[in-house]
């Protein structure tokens, strides 16, 4: 009867995979011993895999160029990584690497492009997409950024009063896009998104406050959709929509040269994962073909906004079971020496999933659990819920430490968790490791961050010896 762990992996998924494998009973991630990394910086720890951030940029870039070969299709195509995804300086400065350009969401994102400005990795000619609901201070950096002289800087105007706003205070020409406010899936509590302009109003839009402007040029359309790009019904009936505003826009705006598809692709968040991206890609660029031909208009550059496709992919988290208990006759629950709601607050938030599996221990017999943090909340666990299966883990042995990993967890986790201030039940945020490797395939460590002390809490709390 085969009852150990790597049997059950074994007759479920298709195992080892391209980025996991095993070792001697030890689980490797892109060929990373993350036994090593527990031994070296012990748990809880987060890491992030740099190289896998380029890979996935250039992973897109081909399936695009792949497409656009095929099709024959006569525009160009833009990467943007979406900051709000991750905002760390090593993420950005990984993806820069591969030139890419760069989509904001809120004011502060324009003090990291002047940063990046600064070091000459952002060029006036990359392009800096500002999406958002804008005010203030984030309408008076956009437009600090173009008077300065960024030309490639296109903010994307979301509502009616935006564009008087930006036309106060940019003191140049300068161009803009315009954002649609899709139909959000009928599961939605909403019909429309709050974001943008309605499909309806765009043409009237353009010509009641923008054709008569010689300083502003449409030269953007953005479509998002919230669910992502994802092979169903509810998305290329949206994308059609969209299409059919570009081409009745196109013919009545020549400056207009752009297509944003802003809404990511999926990522991994399970060994069952399957989700075809060059067929994604291609009958994309197919069904721009097909429409902008029927309306005799030009084809529009597409411009990508991929955010958790950049960074998710390139982190995760290891933790130690510290402790088991039987709670009731078919209850076990696993505490982990960390929090979930405070280091994996989708889990939490959303029921996000992550692929979960042990970091050790693959010969022994398994069983199933459910997994608690730390806090004294109810709702810090994970469970079948977030995890859709049973969680089954190795046997647990208070004689020999069993080490988990949660994998892909790159995207919005440190922003959503509030990096680097309080935490709920003052659970510290875990050493932070950066592992890069070079061209030899050698691996290297870098200590980012040690795990929050009661000292930082303390400070930020307002608690002062001097008193």
């Amino acid at each position: 009867m085969k009852t150990k762990y790597i049997d059950l992996v074994d007759q479920t998924y298709y195992f080892p995979q391209d980025e996991y494998a095993l070792h001697e009973g030890n689980l490797h991630f892109h060929g990373i011993d993350i036994m090593e990394l527990i031994k070296t910086y012990g748990t809880p720890l987060k890491f992030t895999y740099l190289p896998q951030i380029s890979h996935n940029i250039q992973r897109a870039k081909k399936w695009f160029k792949k497409a656009m070969d095929i099709h024959n299709y006569q525009g160009k195509y833009h990467y943007c990584y979406c900051t709000k995804s991750s905002h760390f300086n090593y993420v950005i400065n990984e993806a820069l690497k591969s030139n890419v350009h760069i989509e904001t969401s809120s004011a502060f994102d324009i003090d990291i492009v002047n940063h990046f400005k600064k070091l000459g990795k952002i060029k006036d000619d990359t392009y800096i997409i500002c999406n958002g609901f804008k005010r203030d201070l984030y309408i008076h950096n956009i437009a600090t950024l173009i008077n300065n002289g960024h030309y490639n800087c296109i903010p994307v105007v979301d509502n009616y009063e935006e564009l008087k706003l930006l036309n106060e205070q940019i003191h140049t020409t300068f161009d803009i896009g315009i954002r649609i406010a899709s139909e959000e899936e009928p599961k939605f509590e909403f019909y429309t998104s709050r974001l943008g302009i309605g499909y309806k109003n765009i043409v009237k839009f353009y010509k009641e406050q923008i054709v008569d402007k010689p300083n502003v040029s449409l030269k953007m359309l953005h479509f998002f959709i919230n669910t992502g790009i994802r092979d169903t019904a509810y998305y290329w009936n949206e994308l059609h929509k969209c299409l059919k505003v570009y081409a009745k826009l196109k013919k009545i705006c020549p400056t207009l040269t752009a297509l944003n598809i802003g809404g990511g692709f999926p990522i991994k968040n399970s060994l069952a994962f399957n989700y075809d991206y060059q067929y994604m890609v291609d009958e994309i660029i197919n069904q721009v073909n097909i429409v902008c031909q029927e309306a005799r208009v030009d084809v529009p550059d597409i411009f990508t906004e991929f955010g958790s496709f950049t960074v998710g992919e390139s982190s995760g988290a290891v933790y130690e079971v510290l402790y088991q208990k039987q709670q009731n006759d078919r209850e076990k629950w696993n505490m982990i020496n960390s929090s979930f709601i405070t280091t994996l607050p989708d889990t939490w938030a959303i029921n996000k999933r992550f692929i979960m599996l042990p970091i050790n221990r693959w010969y022994n017999e398994y069983e199933r659990v459910l997994l608690g943090g730390l806090t004294c909340d109810s709702d810090d666990y994970y469970n079948s819920e977030q995890h859709v299966n049973a969680i089954y883990l190795p046997k647990y042995d208070k004689n020999e430490p069993l080490y988990i990993g949660f994998f892909n967890t790159g995207a919005y986790q440190e922003t959503i968790g509030g990096y680097g201030g309080l935490q709920h039940c003052l659970i510290p945020q875990p050493k932070r490791i950066l592992i890069q490797k070079d061209n030899e395939g050698n691996i290297t460590t870098q200590l980012f961050a040690e795990q929050q002390k009661a000292e930082e809490f303390l400070k930020i709390l307002g608690y002062n010896d001097n008193e």
